[in-house]
């Protein structure tokens, strides 16, 4: 009788998708995602050990007693540590796991579900159903009951942050969820199925597909070094701000980072939101290609005629964005840079251009960006000026807090100075 088929299918599937994986990454050079990393050593031996005590249960007239509860007890172990890793690797993409408390909060459940499991192991029996025997006990229960729980906390990640969940991720996360709930109740109202090892196999594909598919990260990585490559070529015709996207990027990556430790933000900052707002910091002059270069270059102030000219650069540069990526199976990103190159210069007291914005109409990384790129500006010599004193630049943006900035920004970017010099002084 070959009842780990089924199991036999899903390790090779999974082995599969881990083989691809690493190779894929490997050539690609794209760092790996350390969760993911865990599930592709633990989904397979939950499907090994999940095979076999598909064989043990229905041969236990040969196969001793311990070692049939010994299967079962590594079984439970490496099926609950799959979910505890899914739902970490979730945490991470939503909310993220660079806190220690965030860490310790995320392991709780499944060290209680994990250790109830080794507890109530004894008390494992055999049921002799019609095509198979299967197993139950406090230990089945708690294990199933992880799953579960595990699952409800996804789904309500899933709906707490789905507004900052790119589309097509969140399609991804749904069918996940549902067909994990669904095996789940297969396996509770029809024991005999044995339909278990179809959850860590479904974890690896869903995940593999919805977030670590090498190929698509290569592909983003491509698309990302286009973007500077293209917003570098703009830059540079203006001889005297080089390195100006580069810095400006550095300054917005800081100011999200610190951003994170503020309650305020953390429903909006997932992990696809800071990316994409990374990403698009380099667009955020794009349209200066359309400036003339007499004035784009000119070395002294320039005239009102002038300066309206050179002003036309935020909206242009949205324009460019809208119609350059009007095709890209990515409208968050699209929305995200477009946003970035049309309001950079939207001031908090509605003084700026081009719609002339005000407080929280300005979208939160065009308030970023505007931080970022006059605190580049007055730090880096300029055609025609020096750079400023550094202790002058942070000045100048303190001052303009509820005037130029958005004033809570301005605090998490003036708390953040050291960090910030740190990179000033390297970057010179």
């Amino acid at each position: 009788m070959f009842e780990f088929k089924l199991q036999a299918c899903c390790l090779a599937l999974v082995m599969y998708i881990s083989v691809a994986y690493i190779k894929e990454t490997l050539d690609g050079k794209i760092p790996c995602n350390r969760m993911y990393d865990g599930l592709l050593f633990a989904a397979p031996w939950a499907i090994i050990f999940d095979g076999a005590t598909a064989w043990t249960v229905n041969h236990m007239d040969i196969v001793p007693a311990w070692v049939n509860l010994l299967l079962h007890g590594c079984f439970f172990i490496f099926m609950n540590l799959v979910i505890i890793l899914v739902f970490m690797y979730m945490v991470d993409q939503t909310v993220g796991l660079k806190k220690r408390k965030t860490m310790i909060l995320s392991l709780i459940p499944g060290v209680v579900s994990m250790t109830a499991i080794i507890m109530f192991m004894k008390q494992l029996y055999y049921v002799e159903g019609k095509t198979t025997n299967y197993s139950m006990g406090i230990s089945v229960v708690v294990c199933y009951a992880s799953l579960l729980f595990h699952m409800l906390l996804i789904s309500i990640l899933v709906i707490y942050r789905h507004k900052t969940i790119e589309r097509r991720k969140k399609f991804g996360l749904i069918a996940f969820i549902g067909l994990s709930i669904a095996i789940l109740i297969v396996q509770l109202i029809l024991p005999e199925t044995l339909v278990s090892s179809l959850m860590p196999t479904i974890a690896i594909i869903a995940l593999y597909v919805t977030f670590e598919n090498p190929f698509y990260r290569r592909i983003q990585k491509y698309n990302s070094e286009m973007v500077t490559g293209f917003a570098t070529l703009v830059e540079n015709r203006d001889n005297s701000t080089g390195g100006h996207i580069r810095r400006t990027q550095g300054y917005v990556q800081i100011i999200l980072k610190e951003l994170k430790k503020e309650e305020k933000y953390r429903r909006i900052l997932s992990k696809d939101y800071v990316c994409n707002v990374i990403d698009a910091a380099p667009m955020h002059d794009i349209g200066k290609i359309s400036t003339p270069d007499h004035i784009l270059q000119k070395p002294g102030k320039l005239t009102d005629e002038e300066y309206a000219i050179m002003k036309q650069h935020a909206a242009i540069g949205g324009d460019i964005i809208r119609n350059t990526f009007a095709n890209l199976d990515e409208p968050e990103y699209q929305q995200i840079a477009y946003e970035v190159a049309r309001y950079h210069h939207e001031k908090w007291n509605g003084k700026g251009y081009p719609d002339g914005l005000s407080g929280e109409d300005i979208p939160l990384h065009a308030r970023i960006m505007a931080i970022a790129d006059v605190f580049d500006a007055v730090s880096a010599k300029r055609c025609y000026r020096d750079a400023m004193p550094i202790e002058k630049c942070f000045k100048i943006i303190e001052e303009g807090s509820g005037k130029d900035f958005d004033p809570n920004l301005v605090e998490v970017f003036l708390n953040a100075k050291e960090e910030i010099l740190k990179y000033y002084e390297q970057d010179k």
